[in-house]
């Protein structure tokens, strides 16, 4: 496959998935009750398990729809 074709598609791909992560933010997914946040001083700490659990089974929920 030609290389400028690889990061076309690549490029495209990191747009969708940036316009993406800014629609669901607005919705709320982000903050969920499970995420884990740490501030201390000038150190955050944000990891967003309860996010990354309900983007995933989203994901493999949709995933196995397009597989039948």
């Amino acid at each position: 496959m030609n290389v400028g074709r690889i990061l076309i598609v690549a490029g495209a791909i990191l747009v969708i998935a940036g316009l993406a992560w800014l629609l669901l933010t607005r919705l709320g997914l982000g903050r969920l009750p499970g995420d884990i946040m740490i501030e201390r001083g000038n150190f955050r700490f944000y990891f967003p398990l309860a996010t990354s659990l309900v983007v995933s089974v989203f994901l493999t929920l949709l995933f196995w729809l397009f597989r039948r």
